[in-house]
C-alpha cells in the first residue's frame, strides 16, 4: 500500500524559506515522476513542480526562480524548497506521485492530475505580510 506524508509547513512571513518533505512508504521514488501540488481556499488545485525519475523538472510560473523540487532516492524523500515567499503562496501543499507502470511525463509535467495516481494528506503553507 502507498503511503505519502508531507510535513514541514507552517507560517511565515514574506520574504522567508520553507522546506517541504514528502516521505513515502510502498512506492519506488526512483523509478516515477512525482510533483507539488497546492490548494488556496476556495481555488482549484494547481500544480506547482514536477520532477521526473531521470531528473527532468517543470515549475508553474508563479514559483520559477522561487521553489526548487527535487528528491533522495535513498531515503524516499521529495523536498520543495521555497524561497522568497509571497502571501499568495498561502495554500495546502499536497505531494503527489505517478502510477508504478504507464502514466504520462508528458502530461504530468504539466500538472494533468489525472496522471498522478497518489496523493498525500497536505501540510499548510501560509505567508503573512
Amino acid at each position: 500500500q502507498v503511503q505519502l506524508v508531507e510535513s514541514g509547513g507552517g507560517s511565515v512571513q514574506a520574504g522567508r524559506s520553507l522546506t517541504l518533505l514528502c516521505t513515502g512508504s510502498g512506492y519506488t521514488y526512483s523509478s516515477r515522476y512525482m510533483g507539488w501540488f497546492r490548494q488556496a481556499p476556495g481555488a482549484e488545485r494547481e500544480g506547482v513542480a514536477a520532477l521526473d525519475s531521470d531528473g527532468s523538472t517543470n515549475y508553474a510560473d508563479s514559483v520559477k526562480g522561487r521553489f526548487t523540487i527535487s528528491k533522495d532516492n535513498a531515503k524516499n524523500t521529495l523536498y520543495l524548497q521555497m524561497n522568497s515567499l509571497k502571501p499568495e503562496d498561502t495554500a495546502m501543499y499536497y505531494c503527489a506521485a505517478g502510477p508504478s507502470h504507464g502514466g504520462s511525463w508528458y502530461r504530468a509535467r504539466l500538472f494533468s492530475r489525472y496522471d498522478y495516481t497518489y496523493w498525500g494528506q497536505g501540510t499548510q503553507v501560509t505567508v503573512s505580510s
